[in-house]
């Protein structure tokens, strides 16, 4: 019989979160293919609920501190929304 290794709750929490970012990116593929309105719509959906999976997991992982970040400052913040919409701005 095949063992199947002992995960810590850390390494399964990885995992689960590497799955939801790989799925968010495929979805994100899925939809920008689809041209049938009805499948666009199902995708979408599926893309909105991952992304909120995938949020509750980094969260769980981070108030463990399995997963360290650090609170940008007001200025930090603003910086990266001017740098957005220079992005958007030359598209």
């Amino acid at each position: 019989m095949h063992q199947q290794p002992n995960l810590t709750e850390q390494e399964l929490l990885n995992d689960l979160l590497n799955q939801e970012k790989h799925l968010m990116s495929s979805y994100a593929s899925y939809i920008q293919e689809a041209s049938c309105p009805n499948l666009r719509k199902i995708l979408s959906n599926q893309f909105n609920q991952t992304s909120t999976d995938q949020y509750q997991v980094f969260d769980q992982m981070r108030q463990k501190g399995y997963y360290q970040t650090k609170d940008a400052s007001d200025q930090e913040v603003q910086q990266a929304k001017q740098n957005f919409k220079t992005m958007q701005s030359q598209l």
